[in-house]
């Protein structure tokens, strides 16, 4: 019977500190973000929140992956945790003195932020030394469980809590879980990679930005992949933003948290499958697979204006994320060389993930201005097969629109399909966990390693 490497038994104390951190985290996220609307009642106001906090992402990114692979990681992991602790303990004292303003929340929100990209690529990048190539699905699979677990119980968990303990008992809370993750880092060791010869001098991010992008560049299947994610993350970013507003035209909040409670438990369901059957053989056409019933699965959101429809749609949908993100996860964590895999997955986040914020900037004009006012009545396909398929009113420019970002995305990943780099990633690109390659780097333009 294979035996687990001895490092997965560090990697479940981190897990479950983190693991508890999430859900307090997602408790005090939930409160400050009902604070807010009842000191604004404009979701526009903390939709910008969401926005920032993507984009301060994006931009630390670069300079989290450099320090992931020149630091200590266990202490970067540390100091992270140990600092949204101090943050939130921040914030549980204005509140509890009744000092908390509208305006500080922007700036503890940069701040918690900021901690998170910077433990992100550090303890992304710990996982495959711990746990070895053979668990890197299961692990994944943990993780997508851990944040779903954390979406249902913290949401739940603080409404019940803020008419009881107020505001600043529910920051008090999410601060007493992040020292829980503080003293599981404390009690374990995490071993770090062997240090590149041209590390020992002074970091330069623009230099390692520099290095991650050759790396991928002379790797095509992997930066193909990540394309195909930035396309389809620009798509299904924007049906996140308006999966609110499409359910709100015709149903109430009550609906709404519904459809949210029966998509976390997609995760969380799709989560312990991987966790415990693992992922396709074949990662790459399971990530294709994935993303491509997900594309088919956004015609039935939009196609009525129906709560069970919605409900279903968003289940299977979420469902299947943990498949597709545990695969593309152990993709590049066996592919991407221990050394420099905080800067090469840091140029990677800003590939893939580079379209989200442009998402969250064109969803709301686009649902407004161009695909809203096409099916009110009067309007351009009102009167059309469009119009009498889907339904005219307030919100059915929205199921339009989830239509089309559906299609979208299922001719991105039938392109992407035909590319002979990506199909054949896996045989072309040698593994990287435990080759001992290190810095490797074909020049731009050459072939990809040998297999």
């Amino acid at each position: 019977m294979h035996q687990p490497p001895p490092g997965m038994k560090t990697f479940l104390v981190i897990w479950l500190g983190q693991l508890v951190s999430a859900v307090g985290s997602n408790l005090g996220g939930f409160a400050l973000g009902v604070w807010v609307y009842e000191q604004t009642k404009s979701a526009t106001r903390f939709a910008l929140v969401s926005f920032v906090g993507t984009v301060t992402i994006l931009l630390l990114s670069p300079l989290a992956g450099t320090l992931a692979d020149r630091w200590d990681r266990r202490r970067l992991i540390f100091l992270a945790d140990l600092g949204s602790a101090l943050t939130t303990m921040a914030i549980a004292f204005l509140f509890y003195s009744g000092r908390m303003q509208l305006w500080m929340v922007y700036p503890f929100v940069l701040l918690m932020v900021t901690f998170l990209a910077f433990q992100g690529p550090a303890l992304f990048a710990s996982i495959p030394l711990l746990v070895g190539e053979s668990q890197l699905a299961r692990a994944s699979g943990m993780t997508q469980t851990s944040r779903a677990v954390a979406q249902i119980l913290g949401p739940l968990a603080a409404g019940v809590l803020i008419a009881r303990i107020g505001y600043s008992g529910v920051a008090f809370i999410d601060c007493v879980t992040y020292f829980v993750a503080v003293a599981a880092v404390l009690a374990v060791r995490i071993p770090s990679p062997p240090r590149l010869e041209q590390d020992a001098g002074r970091p330069s991010v623009l230099a390692d930005l520099s290095f991650g992008w050759r790396y991928l560049r002379a790797r095509r299947g992997l930066l193909a992949l990540l394309a195909l994610f930035a396309v389809t993350n620009l798509c299904m970013g924007m049906v996140q933003v308006l999966l609110g507003p499409l359910i709100l035209s015709f149903a109430t909040p009550v609906d709404l948290g519904t459809v949210d409670s029966v998509a976390a438990v997609g995760v969380l369901l799709g989560g312990l499958g991987v966790a415990i059957w693992g992922i396709p053989r074949h990662r790459v056409l399971g990530v294709l697979g994935v993303l491509a019933i997900q594309s088919v699965i956004l015609f039935l959101g939009g196609a009525r204006p129906s709560i069970p429809l919605i409900a279903i749609a968003s289940f299977a949908f979420m469902l299947t994320v943990p498949v597709a993100m545990a695969a593309n996860q152990t993709i590049l964590q066996s592919k991407i060389a221990p050394a420099v895999q905080g800067r090469v997955l840091a140029v990677s986040t800003m590939v893939s993930a580079g379209s989200l914020p442009l998402a969250v900037l064109a969803a709301g004009p686009l649902a407004d201005r161009v695909f809203g006012p096409l099916l009110l009545p009067g309007g351009a396909l009102a009167a059309t097969a469009v119009g009498r398929l889907l339904g005219t009113g307030p919100g059915r420019g929205v199921g339009l629109m989830f239509l089309c970002l559906g299609a979208a995305a299922l001719i991105a990943v039938g392109i992407a399909a035909l590319n002979p780099r990506l199909r054949n990633l896996e045989r072309e690109i040698p593994d990287a966990l435990g080759s001992g390659e290190t810095d490797a780097v074909p020049e731009p333009g050459s072939p990809a390693p040998p297999a």
